[in-house]
């Protein structure tokens, strides 16, 4: 009878689960016992057509988590590995980053949110703060990037020491007391870092818009950078957060793969070529991910490209041929393959006087009828630009040979403030801030006192200029230089610059890297305008009121700009010199060692055996001597031949001891 019950009850069992966890079989979201989100996780693509025939693929997915009494120990869909590093190291936010390339200012723009938060420098970029005793600061942060070395298979670890990392006070956002900032400007991306990371998503890259992350595809792009940012998702009123979120970026730019099979003499190089996804991507997007919340793809039309479009209209070639609605899904310069379920438009107060358009994609509609393919077909040549920040920054080195040289911040005008301060660029009253942060090695000292400012060609007086700077020198082998500072621009300024000299210093052999004759890296200075918000604000729908991407392109975060990797050479000693004196030396005490051996193991007595064996072993002298009736060996000879070899062994050691006190000497 017992028997029979338990079938019975694991049937009843199996068939309780999709009442018991409705939340886990919908997969939309995990649900608490009083009703509300435990955890939501949602996934979107923006594609962006660039002025120099490129194409942006920016991928976010967001993951949030609430804080229950389960909170690190289990989650649904939140990757545990997070939160059990979080709930460890009290780690209150923090951002991670493999970059490779350099983004594009000039081309590809730097004045909008994915420009001013997901360009990168290049390697690899880490900073967190926590919430911990001062004193306990650096501890975490070395715990930390153990810990974050494993997770991504990369050098994290590297930045435990106190040389390669720094403490900004305020020159960096975000700004705390509790804030550690660190890079690795040499470090290589591969698929090492991309395979951790996709593991971090509830579908990986099996299922949903992360299907489309085709390896090949990706690394073969002029840039691609992967992010992931931790944050605290609400403030409650007694200060501490609701929850934490988990925000997972890829940025990357392709080239479409028609451009490079056109002639560069032909006429039709003028127009865009046309891309898909597919072919971009490598792939197609066969199904949303099940446990995702929402599944959207969007293509975004710069304020440039739109302003281009208007244009048409008054172009009496077109008129009468085709309509150019608000929207612009019709209009003669290209063709959309599939309609969009909604269409945004940017509102507010714009610089430019264009807006810019949002072409919105529902991956769980659109995959119903077959694989979600986004094909856009140019038809005419478009010329257009992407916003830029007010300042294009650029940092170069100065002086030539292996002892000293000077480090130069350049900053160019692009016309973006005089858009934007241009009533009141006359006034004296009217300043442009600029934030500085730069961070140097060790062994480039850098002398602070020598700092040169430099307006409009024209140079200036550091306090004139300079309204506020932090100094922190460097410590051989400890510290690294850090500097931070606040530039009083002029609104109208066409250029300024600023220099600073330094001398190189030495390393210890040991120090070196294995390509240490390529140069040293001094890691990328980041220009911020904290006056200047790179924020997007599009009309919502019902479909798109809770997006996490447009959310983040709400956001009021200020104009981020990172310089170049500069490439330091120092001096470097013959690597090969040691080699041939490790090679000579073991070569003189084997020949030393070899023969002294030799004559400290051979014996005068065995020699003789050897002999007498040898002659008795011979019939002809055996014959003779009985012939002869004598003894093969005279007694005497014995005598002699000891003598000889006691002597013979003398001059052997006295030899080979005059040769190695010569050497010793001499050498």
């Amino acid at each position: 009878m017992e028997l029979l019950r338990r079938p019975i009850f694991s049937l009843l069992l199996l068939l309780s689960l999709p009442i018991s966890f409705p939340s886990i079989s919908l997969g939309s979201a995990v649900q608490g016992e009083d009703g509300h989100r435990e955890e939501e996780f949602t996934e979107e693509l923006l594609l962006k057509p660039l002025p120099d025939r490129k194409v942006l693929a920016h991928f976010h997915f967001e993951n949030t988590a609430q804080r229950t009494q389960s909170y690190g120990r289990h989650h649904h869909l939140f990757p545990k590995a997070i939160s059990q590093l979080v709930k460890k190291f009290a780690v209150r936010e923090m951002e991670l980053s493999f970059t490779q390339g350099r983004w594009n200012y000039e081309s590809w723009g730097g004045f909008d949110p994915i420009s001013s938060s997901n360009a990168k420098p290049p390697g690899v970029e880490l900073w967190a703060t926590f919430d911990v005793p001062p004193d306990q600061v650096d501890a975490s942060w070395k715990n930390l990037t153990h810990s974050l070395s494993g997770l991504f298979c990369a050098s994290i670890n590297f930045l435990e020491s106190s040389a390669t990392y720094s403490a900004p006070e305020w020159a960096f956002q975000p700004a705390s007391g509790n804030l550690r900032y660190g890079t690795l400007p040499r470090e290589a991306v591969c698929t090492e870092n991309l395979t951790p990371w996709l593991k971090l998503l509830p579908c990986r890259d099996k299922a949903g818009i992360s299907s489309l992350m085709d390896r090949p595809s990706i690394y073969r792009g002029f840039y691609h950078s992967q992010r992931l940012r931790l944050r605290p998702a609400k403030i409650i009123a007694d200060g501490a957060d609701s929850g934490i979120v988990l925000e997972q970026t890829l940025t990357v730019v392709l080239q479409p793969n028609g451009f490079r099979t056109k002639s560069s003499h032909s006429s039709e190089n003028k127009i865009s070529p046309t891309w898909a996804m597919s072919s971009l991507l490598g792939r197609k997007i066969e199904g949303r991910c099940v446990l995702a919340k929402s599944s959207n793809v969007y293509l975004q039309l710069e304020r440039g490209l739109v302003a281009e479009l208007n244009a048409l209209k008054e172009n009496q070639e077109f008129v009468g041929t085709t309509v150019l609605n608000d929207d612009l899904i019709k209009n003669p310069a290209f063709e959309i393959s599939v309609k969009p379920d909604w269409v945004l438009k940017e509102v507010g107060n714009l610089p430019t006087g264009s807006s810019s358009l949002m072409y919105g994609y529902s991956i769980g509609k659109s995959t119903d009828s077959g694989p979600f393919d986004l094909h856009l077909t140019w038809k005419s040549p478009m010329v257009w630009s992407c916003p830029r920040p007010p300042l294009h920054a650029s940092r170069f080195l100065m002086g030539s040979g292996n002892e000293r040289g000077a480090i130069a911040i350049s900053l160019r005008s692009t016309g973006l403030n005089e858009g934007l301060y241009g009533s009141n660029k006359d006034k004296e009253s009217c300043v442009l801030p600029v934030n500085v942060f730069q961070v140097v090695p060790w062994y480039i000292k850098v002398y602070f006192h020598t700092i040169k400012v430099f307006i409009d060609e024209q140079r200036k007086a550091v306090p004139d200029v300079i309204e506020k700077i932090r100094v922190s020198p460097s410590e051989d082998k400890v510290l690294p230089g850090v500097m931070e500072m606040v530039l009083k621009l002029p609104c109208g300024v066409k250029s300024a610059a600023m220099t600073l000299e330094f001398d190189k210093g030495f390393l210890h052999i040991d120090e070196y890297p294995p390509d240490a004759n390529q140069g040293f890296d001094i890691p990328s200075a980041i220009i911020t305008f904290p006056n200047v918000e790179a924020a997007m604000h599009f009309n919502q729908f019902s479909s798109s009121d809770k997006s996490p991407l447009l959310s983040r392109f709400r956001e009021k975060n200020p104009v981020q700009s990172y310089t170049e990797v500069l490439l330091v050479p120092l001096t470097t000693p013959d690597f090969s010199m040691p080699y041939n004196v490790i090679t000579i030396t073991c070569t003189v005490f084997a020949l030393y060692f070899g023969s002294l051996l030799n004559v400290l193991r051979k014996r005068a007595s065995e020699e003789e055996r050897l002999l007498r064996a040898k002659g008795r072993s011979s019939p002809l002298s055996r014959l003779l001597a009985k012939l002869r009736r004598k003894k093969e060996v005279e007694p005497q000879s014995s005598t002699t031949s000891s003598s000889l070899f006691s002597s013979k062994l003398v001059v052997k050691i006295i030899l080979v001891a005059a040769i190695a006190i010569c050497w010793q000497y001499f050498g």
